[in-house]
Parts: structure tokens; sequence; C-alpha cells
């Protein structure tokens, strides 16, 4: 998203979590609602386009809104529409991408409240290094042939008992409906969500052996000394990397024979 889509966003997460500030409020509820309007404008391209008309007013679009949804859906979720059309977007689809994003920040704030949320974050990259090691099993959540009921069904005996709740959820839309997008760039977009709502950034260290728990704790505190920002931590382990470990932070990536290489640059850049 760029300019005014940016803005409208931004606007609209923090009525999202002004919202949800609110424990009465059943963050679980709204996330499937949000996902549910999401699904509609997906479908009914004329429908985003006449609800992001630049042309026509911002209140007039927001009282459209609410008649379509009628009682289909609960009042926050209405005014969190409402919002949104009052707002100016660059582009139509933006609109249908802002919906899911929130729909899917509401689910993590739901796992937030329970106490689960790194429970799910480590639940997401298990799963996305699963994804990426089996062909046969990408090959039959990404079929295009295949209906959302079955994907459905294979990722319940895939996950059901064995995942939170919230991940389940979050995987289960991105699967059945992925608007576009790959099924790893989906896995990544959720993972930096997760990440973003305990304010942390993720860092995907790949090592030839794995860290102990030492090494684990020395290395992301480092790390979130370079960053500013906490550090959470997504291990994976591979014979081949050179040098010992690889760190990833977003694009950057930091190569060292262990933790203590990146532990003393941390050193140096703090002066």
């Amino acid at each position: 998203m760029n300019g005014a889509s940016r803005e409208a966003l931004a606007a609209a997460r923090e009525r999202l979590d002004a919202l949800t500030d609110n424990t009465s409020v059943d963050a679980a509820r709204l996330a499937d609602e949000l996902a549910a309007v999401t699904a509609l404008l997906d479908r009914e391209v004329s429908l985003r386009r006449v609800l992001t008309d630049p042309a026509q007013p911002g209140e007039a679009k927001a009282d459209l809104a609410r008649l379509l949804l009628g009682n289909q859906v609960s009042g926050e979720t209405a005014d969190l529409l409402a919002g949104m059309v009052r707002s100016r977007w660059s582009q139509s689809r933006d609109l249908v991408d802002a919906l899911e994003e929130l729909a899917n920040i509401a689910d993590l704030t739901a796992a937030e409240r329970a106490g689960t949320l790194d429970d799910v974050e480590d639940e997401l990259f298990r799963f996305s290094r699963i994804v990426s090691s089996n062909t046969e099993l990408r090959a039959a959540l990404t079929d295009r042939a295949a209906t959302a009921e079955a994907k459905s069904e294979l990722l319940r005996s895939l996950l059901g008992g064995r995942a939170k709740a919230t991940t389940v959820r979050l995987v289960t839309r991105l699967v059945t409906a992925p608007r576009g997008r790959s099924l790893e760039s989906g896995l990544e977009s959720l993972s930096k969500l997760a990440a973003d709502r305990r304010e942390r950034m993720v860092a995907v260290v790949t090592s030839a052996v794995p860290l102990s728990e030492r090494q684990k704790q020395r290395l992301g505190a480092a790390l979130a000394k370079v960053y500013g920002r906490p550090m959470h931590l997504n291990l994976d382990v591979d014979p081949a990397v050179v040098g010992g470990i690889r760190v990833r932070v977003g694009d950057e990536i930091i190569n060292g024979a262990i933790a203590d290489r990146i532990e003393d640059a941390a050193r140096r850049l703090a002066g």
C-alpha cells in the first residue's frame, strides 16, 4: 500500500486496537466477521469500488456499508467498516487487504488475551518450514482444483489437537482464501503480524547444530541491542550452513561462526 491507503490502514488499526482494548469485545468473533466481510468485498468488485469511490461523500458510504451488513455482523464490525470507507484509499483492493489484516490482528489479539501468542508465533514458523520441505503437502494445500472444505479437512487432520485454535484459524483462512498470494508469503506475513503484536522483531536463525539455551539467550539479547527492539527467535537447523550460523532479520542477513561473534558486533555497535 502507499499514500492514502497507508494512512487509512494505520487509522483502522488504531480503531481496532482501541476496540479490542475493551475485554468485553470478543476478538475471535470480530476476526470471523471481518474475514467474512473481506470475502464479500473480494468477490463483489463493483461494491468495493462504490465503497472506495473518492467522489462519494464518506458518510454516504458509511451508511451504505451499514445497510449492506444489516444485522449479519456485530455493531463493532459494522463501525469498523464504516470508519474505513470514510477514509480515502489509493485502490479499491487496498480496502480488502486492510480488512483481511484487521481480521488476522483480531485473531492474534484473542491469542494474546489467552496467553498463547508465543505458541502461535512458533507454530506458524514450524508450519512454514514443514510446507517448504514437503512438496506434496504444498501441492495439496495450493491445488486450485481442490475445494475449500477439502483443504480445511486436510488442515484439521494435520493441526487439529496439535496447534492452538488461533493458528488453525489463521492458516485455514490463508489456505482457503489465498487471494493471489503464495502460501509462503502469506505465512511470513502472519508471522510478522504476530511479532508486531508483541512489538518484537523476528530473527530467523539457522544454525549447523541446535543452539543451547544459553546461546539463544545471548543471541536474542545481542540482536535486541543491535536493532533496539525485543527480538523473537525462530530457530532452524541446517548442517549445510556455512560458518555455523545465519541470522535473517527482515531483508538483512548476518553470517557468523557462533553466537559470540554476533554479541561482539553488538558490543562494538553500542560503543
